[in-house]
């Protein structure tokens, strides 16, 4: 009996080693699986006067082939890898929007202000005219392109994040059920394989979208922590996360938060953004608050640098009809600052586009520890502009924002704690519409002209004359005559016709450098003799006669626009420029860090696999091991069996 009891268990044992080899072949593309082997263990031997005769085998356990460590890390790196793949894949369909050649946005602005040219060269042509009308409604379409195109970016963001609410949700619950199940396994003694598999890829397919940390419990279930501490499921029990506006700000921040709701609450936690770590949920979100709002701050800050430089150098001029020029596009509102909702007072803070050449690409925080005190932090740079009217000298808000471009004007009092955001920029570019279509609005003439005087002994000439604002002298039919005198330093005197003259201007005459008097500068070149004059009239007057149409004053000053510095020194001709590189280097970033984290992912991934994968040739090799191992098991049952028929007709004679 005791050759069959060992025959027997041969058989069972290496029956379940090929099982469990037909299990692992099975399984061979299942994602998560890991490899299983049979743990065999000597049945304790009989003693006998001859010694310990053996009994056998006997199935120990089913061993999971199984590397905690190298799991934990494959899981954590391909979080990160999710992460910045998902991060770079949208930067590249910025990028797209931010792009060059002949149908980008900077080839629309270069092509507005070289047609501004062919004005300067015949200003009469109303066909040059029209084509420098018709440039600046495609530049002010392009914008709007542009926006429209961030903004469905912006929606595929926001319907992507939702799916991975969804697709966290339902995994947190599955992980919860899978606990639950080897909890109650666990009781048998036995581990459960292949529930531990099941929720081992749970987790893998949680951090795809979030990456989570993990704190195993004596009995079997496993806490998932997301954003460092929040309790994403505990045992049997899952939380809920969702996509939401900031409580502070609401939708007027422009910024999505991660909100985290547990069990039993009804109240939502939101979750720090940088503690995330990696998942596609931190990268979408890094891209939309950041890189989104760097690329619509951009683009709206070049819409109102051009709206509002070009419609005030052209209210400056004067039409083909003799009329002051009116705006080319439609201002850009810029709106009021959104208040905080745990605001204390009623204050409103109104904006408006102080000097369009001092705009940052930046939203803003503004945070008061009193009624005249507190700070303006900068999103772009994170940096921080402390102010407080009482200080000496004073430093108010709207000082701080005159430096960045912009013109605050708060309208009741403030309460320490008050906080705003500005985020006017972020939907400018949509705002971008040309109003005028006529050749014959086009301001291209200086309101004022200027002529040496007859007598003059010295070498003046004139250089160059505009406006640079609203004029007041000269007035119609009331001439700006500058009178010099020579010496060393040579200097000039401008007068107005009485009774009785008066005197408007005095200064020093040096050539070449500009003369600024009442909303015109004139530059002179050459040394004057005492007595020469120049006369600066305006256009209209009779005397000039129809000269306007044929100046082409200000349409020179509208194309010298180009070469003025506006996009943080950056010309108007350069300002797309600058932001494609700025663009470019986020996604080149990007590119760099998605490339690298892959490269780890992968390499720890087959890390994990070399430990915990199925091979075909080994497990092809054990099956042919276990089959002959099997066959000889059932070899010793039958010769078991004939022994024991012999024995038995033996005792039957």
């Amino acid at each position: 009996m005791s050759l069959l009891n060992v025959g027997s268990r041969a058989l069972l044992a290496n029956q379940a080693a090929l099982q469990t080899a037909g299990h692992n072949i099975a399984n061979v593309s299942t994602p998560g699986y890991s490899r299983q082997t049979v743990v065999l263990q000597t049945v304790q031997g009989q003693f006998t006067g001859g010694g310990y005769i053996g009994k056998g085998v006997d199935v120990q356990t089913i061993q999971r082939n199984h590397s905690e460590l190298l799991t934990r890390q494959s899981t954590a790196a391909s979080a990160v890898d999710a992460g910045d793949t998902v991060r770079m894949d949208r930067l590249r369909q910025l990028q797209e929007v931010f792009s060059g050649g002949a149908s980008g946005i900077g080839a629309s602005i270069n092509d507005m202000m070289n047609a501004l040219s062919d004005v300067v060269s015949a200003p009469t042509d109303l066909t040059a005219r029209s084509v420098a009308l018709t440039r600046m409604d495609e530049t002010a379409a392009r914008m709007r392109d542009a926006s429209q195109r961030l903004d469905e970016i912006g929606y595929t963001v926001a319907e992507q994040l939702k799916g991975s609410m969804v697709a966290v949700n339902s995994l947190a619950k599955n992980i919860a059920g899978v606990n639950e199940q080897i909890a109650r396994a666990k009781g048998n003694g036995q581990p459960a394989n292949d529930l531990l598999d099941q929720r081992d890829q749970l987790i893998r397919e949680l951090n795809q979208h979030i990456q989570t940390s993990q704190v195993a419990a004596d009995d079997g279930t496993v806490s998932v922590f997301v954003a460092g501490s929040q309790p994403l499921v505990l045992g049997n029990q899952a939380a809920t996360l969702s996509i939401d506006d900031p409580i502070d700000f609401g939708a007027g921040s422009g910024k999505k938060v991660l909100s985290f709701l547990a069990p039993g609450s009804s109240t939502k936690v939101e979750l720090n953004e940088n503690m995330l770590g990696g998942g596609q949920v931190a990268g979408l979100l890094r891209f939309q608050n950041n890189d989104l709002a760097e690329g619509r701050n951009l683009l709206g800050r070049m819409a109102i640098a051009i709206s509002e430089s070009m419609n005030t150098q052209n209210r400056l001029g004067l039409t083909l009809n003799g009329q002051p020029g009116e705006n080319l596009f439609a201002p850009i509102s810029l709106g009021n600052a959104t208040p905080s909702n745990f605001n204390t007072s009623t204050a409103t803070m109104a904006l408006t586009v102080a000097d369009p050449t001092a705009l940052q690409a930046s939203s803003y925080t503004v945070s008061f520890t009193a009624g005249d005190a507190g700070s303006v932090t900068r999103h772009s740079d994170g940096k921080v502009f402390n102010f407080d009217g009482s200080a000496l000298p004073p430093v108010t808000v709207a000082s701080v924002f005159s430096a960045q471009g912009l013109g605050v004007t708060l309208s009741g009092a403030v309460n320490a704690g008050d906080q705003f955001v500005i985020n006017s920029l972020q939907g400018a570019a949509a705002e971008l519409q040309a109003l005028q279509y006529s050749p014959t609005d086009l301001a291209a003439a200086n309101p004022v002209n200027a002529a040496m005087g007859a007598a003059n002994g010295g070498s003046l000439q004139l250089a160059s004359l505009k406006a640079t604002g609203p004029i007041t002298q000269p007035a119609t039919g009331s001439p700006v005559t500058i009178a010099f005198t020579a010496g060393s330093p040579a200097t000039y005197s401008a007068t107005v016709p009485g009774p009785p003259v008066a005197t408007i201007a005095t200064g020093n005459y040096v050539s070449g450098e500009k003369i600024a008097i009442n909303g015109w500068e004139i530059a002179l070149q050459g040394a004057p003799k005492s007595g020469d004059t120049v006369t600066v009239g305006n256009a209209t007057d009779s005397q000039y006669g129809d000269w306007y149409k044929r100046d082409t004053g200000n349409a020179s000053a509208l194309m010298a626009l180009r070469d003025v510095p506006m996009f943080d020194n950056a010309t108007l001709a350069d300002g797309f420029a600058s932001a494609m590189a700025q663009v470019g280097t986020r996604t080149q970033s990007a590119q760099f860090a998605a490339e690298l984290s892959s490269s780890i992912a992968a390499n720890l991934e087959r890390d994990r696999t070399a430990v915990s994968g199925v091979n075909l040739d080994e497990e092809a090799a054990r099956l042919i091991q276990y089959q002959q191992a099997y066959q000889a098991s059932a070899k010793m049952i039958q010769i078991a069996q004939n022994i024991f028929d012999t024995l038995i007709q033996g005792l039957g004679r």
